[in-house]
């Protein structure tokens, strides 16, 4: 749900403002409100798309381009799309973080037949999810209010087929997302082909990020990065079992994926792009347990 691009909104106290950013299109901040959790900021530019934010120079949570849900404008949204070459055609899909539902948004278009459960702890991003972006309930795609571990802890086992992290406030991954316990319960909520896809910092801009990729590696077998061009995210995808896999055959199968579904972009050169099979563990990382946190 968030990228590490950045604006600097200085409102005007009476009325929207239009923001001129080098490099970037003129910005008019269209909805802003203080919620129990963070700074629900709203803008859009000349062309029509529009950013979430969650506080007043801070990353963008969210891009949308309202009506076209095929429009992924944020990086790490397209290369997150790659874990579904690691599981069959998925029946049920949940999405932890809503932002502005371009990620839930997407696979709706593309995947009709899939239920998708969305689980966002802030009620007011749902609310500006539906009247600012675009985002619309139906039959088969429904948000839940509440936390999203405690979403996954209710749920049965192996209920989903991918399961896709994306939970961020406004400087980082909540804690209790973070740990080898949350990360058991996720596990145990995954059908066994199925796959964890998640959203995390690199290095320079995380100073957990070895830590979090050891502790992903002892609650699952596998771990696959993907580094995203253009920005500083990385997406792990996590695997329940053994699958020896290399950058050309998930390329592949990412390819076939995107040919198969239509997508505007190549999900294999994004494979290609930066891969790394995560198999041996850095000893100087710790795990992250819910002890640490207390």
């Amino acid at each position: 749900m968030k990228s590490t691009w950045s604006v600097r909104l200085h409102l005007c106290a009476a009325a929207l403002a239009t923001l001129s950013i080098p490099g970037c299109t003129a910005q008019t901040v269209i909805y802003e409100k203080a919620s129990p959790y963070n700074t629900i900021i709203v803008t859009e530019d000349h062309r029509g798309l529009r950013t979430l934010l969650f506080e007043r120079g801070g990353g963008r949570q969210s891009v949308v381009k309202p009506g076209d849900p095929d429009h992924l404008e944020l990086p790490y949204a397209r290369v997150a799309l790659a874990g579904l070459a690691l599981c069959e055609e998925p029946r049920r899909i949940l999405v932890v973080g809503l932002g502005g539902g371009s990620l839930p948004m997407f696979l709706r278009a593309h995947y009709p037949a899939a239920t998708i459960d969305v689980a966002e702890i802030d009620p007011d991003v749902v609310d500006v999810a539906k009247k600012f972006f675009g985002f619309v309930e139906d039959e088969r795609m429904r948000a839940h209010v509440g936390d999203g571990r405690q979403f996954i802890e209710k749920a049965p086992p192996g209920d989903y087929d991918i399961i896709f992290l994306d939970a961020f406030g406004a400087h980082d991954v909540p804690k209790h997302l973070t740990t080898r316990e949350f990360l058991e319960i996720t596990r145990r909520a995954l059908r066994p082909n199925g796959v964890v896809v998640s959203n995390v910092w690199r290095p320079a801009s995380n100073p957990l990020y070895d830590a979090m990729a050891r502790t992903y590696q002892e609650a699952f077998e596998e771990l696959l990065i993907l580094d995203v061009p253009g920005d500083v995210n990385n997406i792990f995808l996590a695997l329940p079992r053994r699958q020896a896999l290399g950058q050309g055959e998930l390329a592949l199968l990412a390819r076939k994926v995107s040919t198969a579904k239509r997508f505007r972009f190549d999900l294999g050169d994004l494979v290609e792009y930066g891969f790394r099979h995560a198999r041996e563990k850095n000893p100087q990382a710790r795990v992250l347990r819910d002890a640490d946190r207390r």
